[in-house]
């Protein structure tokens, strides 16, 4: 299938490695130039030769904090004067620590806010214009099955991302007549630095072992494992195309079948 993103520009954030690295990935091996963003200069630099020396497209790396309102509008504008237009934000950020209701601060708490919702409002404002100047746009929010479902010790994350997904259904209705379509996409557990963290704070939690927490997890798994980031990649990069064209303020479940709501 052509997924229409020939010469289209990407910005997508948290992409050192992980999720955000393997859309960046995906994007760029489906014909689109993008910028990737994360808090590490040294392993964003490397992931940019990476993955351009694999896809032969233009990558370019821009390292900061997208908890900083005028560091999206640099990361957004950045993007357009390198290639001309932005077409599709991936807005992606690390999650916040796990723990439970004894083991934050409200302080902590907004920090959270601030990197896991903020960051998306701050960059959906900046990306916008360039969008609308095309009349063409995808904004793709990663967030979490606990959208859905809070996930057992994340209590930071389970509190900031549904807010996200509040905020993308709400514009998606604004913006689909002008040619800008808004989705959520919400992992379950993908195998990524995140999930491997989390395994070893559950299983000292419990003592535990990491593969006995790894069973437990995979057995609610319809699919039986855990996802590769590739598989959630594929996803992503579907609701930012040409071919999702009537898809817009959906979020979409990438966890193998682990959330059963019927909504």
């Amino acid at each position: 299938m052509d997924l229409g993103l020939k010469d289209r520009a990407a910005l997508v954030t948290g992409a050192s490695r992980g999720l955000g690295r393997a859309v960046a990935e995906r994007l760029a091996r489906e014909g689109a130039d993008v910028l990737i963003n994360s808090r590490s200069p040294g392993a964003l630099e490397a992931a940019a030769r990476e993955i351009a020396g694999e896809t032969g497209r233009r990558i370019v790396a821009m390292a900061g904090t997208v908890a900083d309102e005028a560091f999206c509008s640099a990361l957004a504008d950045r993007c357009a004067a390198e290639f001309g237009r932005l077409d599709i934000l991936v807005a992606n950020a690390g999650g916040p620590p796990p723990g439970g209701v004894d083991d934050f601060t409200p302080g902590e708490y907004r920090t959270a806010l601030d990197l896991n919702l903020m960051s998306t409002v701050q960059l959906t404002l900046a990306a916008l214009p360039h969008m609308r100047e095309k009349g063409w746009g995808r904004i793709v929010a990663i967030t979490s099955v606990a959208v859905k479902q809070p996930v057992r010790g994340l209590l930071l994350s389970n509190t900031a991302r549904p807010g996200v997904v509040g905020f993308i259904k709400t514009i998606s209705r604004d913006l689909a007549a002008e040619g800008i379509l808004c989705n959520v996409a919400a992992p379950g557990f993908i195998h990524t630095a995140r999930v491997e963290s989390l395994l070893t704070s559950q299983a000292e939690a419990r003592g535990a072992t990491r593969e006995a927490v790894l069973e437990g997890i995979t057995t609610d798994i319809p699919a039986a494992r855990i996802g590769r980031p590739d598989e959630f990649a594929n996803a992503v990069v579907f609701l930012a195309s040409e071919a999702a064209s009537y898809i817009t303020g959906h979020t979409l479940q990438i966890d193998g079948g682990l959330v059963q709501g019927l909504l």
